[in-house]
């Protein structure tokens, strides 16, 4: 597991690199390590070289790895699509939720997030937005996100925090930063509006192969994988 480490303080210098020739503090910017399809020892690796930060797709493979490192102090975070009927589960065993994609979805979310240890910090939820209108890619469209981000006032127990984005791909980061300049100039719509800024703090988006130009156009969450576990095996 040494290449995580070398591949970890490899991310973490180009993100500070990005950040500062933006005019921006590194600090500002999280950095999520993207787990998914990694066994627990490559979390345990990254936890070693100072990574706290972890993203998971899918609850149950977020569980049972939560539950293999439940000795580390690590915030998880699920960026994969959430179905209604496993809010009740997913409320209480992460951080941060970043693809709220529907009113439904967030209401079921603030009740189960009364399963949440009392000493656990309130679950932050981002809204995933979808600009592209790709049938393959979750997301609400800018009215509905629009709705969801309003009814931040109305949820008691979890926070909205921001808006979260999934492009489509194309491996030229020239080609998705057009993407970025989308969700942030969606943000400052609602900023404009009179939407409170305390609710959109955060915008997620950039992974490997983009996190750097993701970052020059105002993210202040990247989420990536590739680049510090390495590439995935496809499951046939």
């Amino acid at each position: 597991m040494e290449h995580v480490h070398s591949n970890l303080a490899a991310v973490r210098e180009r993100l500070a690199a990005a950040a500062r020739a933006s005019g921006r503090d590194p600090g500002d910017i999280r950095l999520i390590a993207v787990s998914k399809t990694f066994p627990a020892e490559a979390v345990r690796a990254a936890y070693d070289a100072g990574q706290r930060d972890f993203g998971e797709n899918k609850v149950q493979e977020a569980l049972q790895k939560r539950e293999a490192t439940a000795d580390l102090a690590i915030r998880w975070h699920l960026i994969g699509h959430l179905q209604s009927n496993k809010a009740r589960k997913a409320a209480p065993a992460f951080g941060c939720i970043q693809s709220v994609d529907s009113l439904e979805l967030l209401q079921k979310l603030d009740d189960g997030a009364v399963d949440r240890p009392p000493d656990a910090a309130p679950l932050e939820v981002l809204v995933q937005v979808d600009l592209a209108g790709e049938a393959t890619k979750f997301g609400a469209p800018p009215e509905e996100a629009a709705r969801i981000v309003a009814a931040a006032g109305s949820v008691s127990r979890l926070r909205v925090t921001g808006l979260m984005l999934v492009p489509p791909w194309n491996e030229d980061p020239e080609q998705t930063r057009p993407w970025f300049v989308r969700l942030r100039a969606f943000r400052d719509r609602l900023l404009d509006d009179g939407t409170s800024p305390e609710v959109l703090r955060q915008l997620s988006m950039g992974m490997s192969h983009d996190y750097e130009a993701a970052i020059e156009e105002g993210a202040t969450i990247v989420r990536v994988g590739t680049a510090i576990f390495g590439k995935r095996e496809k499951i046939t």
